[in-house]
């Protein structure tokens, strides 16, 4: 583990450094440094560290000048002789606040603290998240319950022609010409389906692909569908729609 001390007397920063050394011989001490001036230059030059020690009365400005500066991402525990400071501390990355003489087993409690925090908040992976979402298959809906009189039946997804909206309930149209009120919504049915084989060609129209016996040029430029089953209304792809359709078609 890699750390910094912004200590403004040495013989506190030295003491400190031997204090880490007896909690962790692991902890490496990159760097003493004396004031804000050197510690703003001294993080801008170099790699963010996994942990600072910081004395919050330093030999040029208060540390909390530091935050301003630069933009300091790592955990910090403070060290300092005034209490007065503690709510202002805990508004940066503060992991604890030290008062002078720094005790050693407060400063052990203080670095279990943060190895119990980094481990918790540990960063993740991404490059292997991604590749793991990428090399997943969507799980979309495969089958539907509907009642049809007083039998509830099980429809495959693969068999529904399309979904229409008609007076606020949703009805699907199986392709034998079957058509059964559902209970979801064209927008919930939109987030289950699989978008290479259904698109949301209007408002009231969720067409799946082998339904489309035609596409149609209308007037003013729109397009109208024909679809098997017959619909029970024409069916045209709004115009927000119509380059998404025709890219939609095409794959």
């Amino acid at each position: 583990m890699n750390t910094i001390i912004i200590e403004d007397e040495n013989l506190s920063a030295q003491r400190l450094e031997g204090m880490l050394k007896k909690c962790d011989s692991s902890i490496r001490v990159l760097a003493m440094l004396p004031s804000v001036a050197e510690s703003v230059e001294w993080l801008r030059q170099h790699e963010t560290p996994d942990l600072v020690l910081m004395d919050i009365h330093l030999e040029d400005d208060l540390c909390f000048k530091i935050f301003d500066l630069v933009p300091l991402t790592a955990p910090v525990i403070f060290t300092t002789a005034y209490d007065e400071y503690m709510i202002k501390a805990f508004k940066v990355n503060s992991i604890d606040y030290l008062l002078k003489p720094v005790n050693l087993l407060e400063l052990m409690a203080a670095l279990d603290k943060f190895k119990a925090l980094r481990e918790r908040f540990a960063k993740p992976d991404f490059n292997t998240l991604l590749q793991y979402i990428g090399q997943r298959v969507p799980e979309y809906k495969t089958r539907f319950m509907v009642t049809v009189g007083n039998k509830i039946r099980s429809i495959e997804t693969s068999e529904v022609a399309y979904f229409y909206s008609d007076e606020k309930i949703t009805f699907l149209a199986t392709r034998d010409g079957q058509h059964l009120p559902i209970e979801f919504s064209l927008d919930k049915l939109t987030t289950l389906l699989d978008p290479q084989q259904f698109f949301r060609c209007s408002r009231q129209y969720l067409v799946g692909f082998p339904a489309i016996q035609a596409v149609l040029t209308h007037f003013k430029g729109k397009l109208k569908l024909e679809l098997a089953p017959k619909a029970r209304h024409d069916v045209f792809v709004s115009g927000d729609r119509m380059a998404d359709f025709k890219d939609w078609l095409g794959r």
